[in-house]
């Protein structure tokens, strides 16, 4: 007797799955490194980088949430290539400038970054400069930053092109307190300045902005694509 053909996923299925994962990858990053800095020994979340968990004896659950919500938001980026061909919405910067910051938050992962200030324990408050450390920073960490702000501001033009303002001003507001908060971080990082004990807090405010971003947008985009976009023409859009 012959075996019936394996089931494959329905394309109602398929559609939905690249949304779950975008409404997956922030919350699981973000809670993920609460708990761990909250538990770390010696590490201070208000001055320590979230990429600092990645080192010391449990840093490999850090590394771990890196590759997951890349993994993770790399889906939700290839589903939203998929889906954002047809006339009247199509976009292409937008879902390549997410799967690039999915792809720095990967390598942000594979390559873990160098000691600073004084953690993990034993190591010297100044920090050491390592290859993988560099890695970490350039290209990876500054690829998931940079591609995801842009990523806001494409999208806040997209939206407007739809005729949602709303979601454009969310959008473009996002993107701002994103960047804003990463380079006022990154002062805090480099101690110089006034944000030198708040650097960690910083970042957070900067990923959690991003993050929720992205699951935000990963909720509302299958109501507007399903049919709440306008059938003018999208000409000189991204």
């Amino acid at each position: 007797m012959r075996r019936p053909p394996a089931k494959s996923a329905t394309p109602a299925r398929r559609a939905t799955l690249p949304y779950l994962c975008g409404a997956v990858s922030g919350p699981l990053f973000v809670v993920a490194f609460l708990i761990e800095g909250a538990t770390h020994t010696g590490y201070d979340p208000m001055r320590h980088p979230v990429s600092s968990l990645s080192l010391g004896p449990y840093g490999w659950t850090q590394v771990a949430n890196f590759l997951v919500s890349g993994l993770l938001l790399l889906v939700f980026a290839l589903g939203l290539r998929r889906d954002l061909r047809a006339p009247g919405r199509r976009s292409t910067w937008g879902p390549l400038l997410l799967g690039a910051s999915a792809i720095g938050l990967i390598g942000a992962g594979v390559f873990p970054t160098d000691p600073v200030g004084g953690y993990p324990p034993g190591t010297p408050a100044h920090g050491v400069s390592t290859w993988q450390g560099r890695l970490h920073d350039v290209p990876f960490s500054l690829l998931f930053f940079a591609a995801l702000a842009a990523a806001c501001f494409v999208f806040a033009r997209r939206f407007a092109g739809w005729g949602e303002p709303g979601w454009a001003i969310c959008s473009a507001a996002a993107g701002l307190v994103f960047i804003v908060s990463f380079v006022l971080a990154g002062t805090g990082f480099s101690r110089e300045g006034n944000f030198a004990a708040l650097g960690g807090l910083l970042q957070r405010i900067s990923i959690t902005t991003g993050f929720c971003w992205v699951g935000l947008l990963a909720l509302h985009l299958p109501r507007t694509l399903r049919g709440s976009v306008p059938a003018r023409p999208s000409a000189g859009l991204p």
